[in-house]
């Protein structure tokens, strides 16, 4: 996320009320979590396992809690609870705001775009041209929609991240302030839930189709051209390339890439990135002409135990 306009260092840091490692006037240009920081932008860290990460990443300001060495060209913000002051600039910079319409005021509806029944836009929602958005769909702030999308009924776009942090009290969510981007000519089949970025995007590409009861989560890039079947599960952070087929029930963790023109056949689980130009199957997925090699192996067994018992 960036902010609307330039802040420096120390314009945050009382904003969040911490002390700060850095020039007074040093820019402050937005806040991301570490797979999509750039230059500019704060990044929080709570572990030293991932002090390095964090110190070494591209982002230029690092919310973190403790004082360590800062690197050349870089600041800190130092804080008790950078998860705190993360969500603390979150509300900040982009506050909930509540709505008194099914279709906000500062939302944009291209030409031809047809809206049934008891949708919902909020506010800020961008949607082309030629769209058709059947009954009971509700599309979350600061959604972007292309031209000749198709979304069909009751699916919600941009709710929040699943993302918490566990303390002694219960847990505490990691505040969503990123959005859903829906490209050109995305099919969105009924009661699918499309989860926003917790600062970025989650990106569904141009040409895709999406079955029914799909969820995809947090900062997920589905590539052009995928076909995903109904009842898949895909984590947050996921990479899946362009022309991937996922059929029904996958389940995906969180982190992977899948890539180019990988077919997936159905009720696999996917454990860890995957090769394009690929078929896989199974749990943990695996290519599926090795699986359906080592479960004839297996019916093979009885047969052999009985030969063996012969042998003896």
């Amino acid at each position: 996320m960036k902010f609307p306009n330039p802040h420096t260092l120390k314009q945050i840091a009382k904003i969040i009320d911490c002390n700060f490692v850095g020039d007074d006037n040093f820019p402050v240009l937005g806040m991301n979590e570490i797979h999509v920081v750039t230059p500019g932008d704060i990044v929080f860290v709570d572990h030293p396992k991932y002090y390095d990460k964090a110190l070494n990443s591209k982002a230029t300001i690092i919310l973190i809690n403790k004082e360590v060495d800062c690197p050349q060209g870089k600041a800190l913000l130092i804080s008790d609870d950078p998860f705190r002051d993360f969500n603390k600039l979150t509300d900040y910079f982009k506050p909930f705001q509540s709505s008194n319409s099914s279709i906000s005021n500062s939302a944009v509806i291209g030409k031809n775009t047809v809206i049934q029944p008891n949708c919902f836009i909020g506010h800020n929602v961008v949607i082309g041209e030629n769209c058709i958005i059947h009954s009971n769909v509700s599309i979350y702030d600061d959604a972007v929609i292309g031209n000749h999308v198709t979304i069909h009924a009751g699916t919600v776009l941009g709710a929040n991240a699943f993302y918490y942090k566990k303390r002694p009290e219960g847990y505490d969510r990691l505040k969503s302030s990123g959005r859903v981007v829906i490209e050109n000519d995305v099919d969105l089949g009924a009661l699918c839930t499309i989860d926003r970025g917790v600062s970025g995007d989650t990106i569904i590409g141009e040409g895709s189709k999406l079955d029914n009861q799909i969820q995809i989560g947090h900062d997920t890039i589905v590539g052009k051209k995928c076909l995903i079947a109904s009842q898949v599960g895909i984590a947050g952070c996921v990479v899946i390339e362009d022309e991937v087929t996922i059929w029904g029930q996958v389940g995906c963790t969180s982190g992977v890439t899948i890539g180019k023109k990988a077919v997936i056949h159905a009720q696999s689980g996917i454990s860890k990135s995957l090769e394009g130009h690929k078929t896989y199957w199974g749990t943990p997925a695996q290519e599926a002409r090795i699986e359906l090699k080592e479960k004839a192996y297996v019916k093979q067994i009885p047969e052999i135990s009985s030969e063996l018992k012969k042998i003896k």
